[in-house]
C-alpha cells in the first residue's frame, strides 16, 4: 500500500479546506511538499479548473491553482515525491500539447509524472475554452491512445478518430518510458476506459461499496492501480479510527490511498503526515537519500 497526499491550499472546496488555507501560500505549501516527499509519500496532486462559474462556486469552490506551473514549482522544492494532476481535463488541451508541457515537467522532475486525467463535466467551462462537450467521451478516449503515442518521442505518429499528427518534432518530451495514467470518474465507463487505455482508476463520488462492486465486474490488467480517498484522517487524534478507516478503503480494492487529514495549521498537517508513517510503518513509504 502506498500514500500519497490531497495536497492542501491549491484547492479550496468550502466543505473540505481547513480556515488556515485561506491565507497560506507558497511558503506552507513548499513546507508541506517537502516534508510529504521526506516522510516517502507516493504523490501530491494539483487539479485543473480555468475558471469556475460564480453561481457554482459554493458548492465546487473557486480556488485551484494551475497545476502545471503548480507542480513544476515543487518538481523543484522536492526530490522523490510523484507530481500528480488530479486531474486534467483531457478536452481542454491537444494531445501534443500535453505531451509537450507535461513531458517537459518529466525532464525538469527526472521522471515524476503521473497524469490523472478525466473527461470532464462543467460545460460552461468547455465553452469559455471552445472545447467540444458533447462528444468529449469518444474525444478523451482518443486523446489517451494519443498521448500514448505520443508520449517520450521526439517525432511522434498518430492518426486516430479526433487526433492525427505526425512529421512533427517534440522537443523536449517525457523521459519516462512509460506515463503511468489514471483515469478519474464515477461510472462504470470511466473504470473500462481506464483499465482500456490508463494504468489505474481515481474514482470519486461513489461509496466504498458501490466502488468494490464495480471492480468486481471487471477484469483488471496486471498492475492496475485504485486510487481511493477516505474521509478526513486523524492519525494524532485517533489512531484507531485512523487505522480502521484506512482498512474499510483496502477492502474496497484501493491499491493506493489519496489521504486528506484533520487539521488546524501547516504545523498541524505535516505532524499529521508524520503520524500516519508510524500508525502504518510497513507501507511504501520510499524515502529520498540523504544528500
Amino acid at each position: 500500500m502506498r500514500f500519497g497526499i490531497l495536497t492542501p491550499i491549491v484547492i479550496r472546496q468550502p466543505t473540505e479546506a481547513a480556515p488556515w488555507e485561506a491565507t497560506a501560500g507558497v511558503a506552507e505549501l513548499s513546507r508541506i511538499a517537502q516534508a510529504a516527499d521526506q516522510l516517502g509519500y507516493h504523490h501530491l496532486t494539483c487539479s485543473e479548473h480555468v475558471a469556475i462559474p460564480a453561481a457554482g462556486a459554493e458548492s465546487r469552490g473557486s480556488t485551484y491553482w494551475d497545476p502545471l506551473a503548480t507542480l513544476g514549482y515543487l518538481a523543484g522544492r522536492t526530490r522523490q515525491i510523484r507530481l500528480a494532476t488530479n486531474v486534467l481535463v483531457l478536452g481542454y488541451h491537444h494531445p501534443l500539447a500535453i505531451a509537450k508541457s507535461y513531458g517537459t515537467l518529466d525532464q525538469l522532475s527526472d521522471g515524476r509524472v503521473v497524469l490523472g486525467v478525466g473527461v470532464g463535466s462543467l460545460e460552461e467551462e468547455f465553452n469559455l475554452l471552445g472545447a467540444p462537450f458533447a462528444d468529449r467521451g469518444p474525444r478523451a478516449d482518443d486523446a489517451i491512445r494519443a498521448l500514448r503515442a505520443a508520449w517520450a518521442k521526439a517525432v511522434p505518429e498518430y492518426a486516430g478518430t479526433h487526433y492525427s499528427f505526425r512529421d512533427l518534432v517534440v522537443d523536449p518530451h517525457g523521459c519516462q518510458p512509460h506515463l503511468p495514467i489514471w483515469v478519474g470518474g464515477r461510472t462504470r465507463r470511466s473504470l473500462r476506459r481506464a483499465c482500456e487505455l490508463g494504468d489505474g482508476w481515481k474514482p470519486f463520488g461513489l461509496t466504498f461499496t458501490e466502488i468494490a462492486a464495480l471492480l468486481r465486474a471487471v477484469d483488471r490488467p496486471a498492475g492496475f492501480e485504485v486510487i481511493l480517498q477516505p474521509r478526513n484522517l486523524d492519525p494524532l487524534g485517533d489512531p484507531a479510527g485512523t487505522r480502521s478507516n484506512i482498512e474499510r478503503v483496502i477492502e474496497a480494492g484501493a491499491t493506493v490511498i489519496n489521504t486528506k487529514f484533520a487539521h488546524h495549521s501547516a504545523d498541524h498537517l505535516i505532524e499529521q503526515l508524520a503520524a500516519l508513517t508510524e500508525l502504518f510503518p510497513d507501507a511504501g513509504w520510499t524515502r529520498p537519500a540523504p544528500l
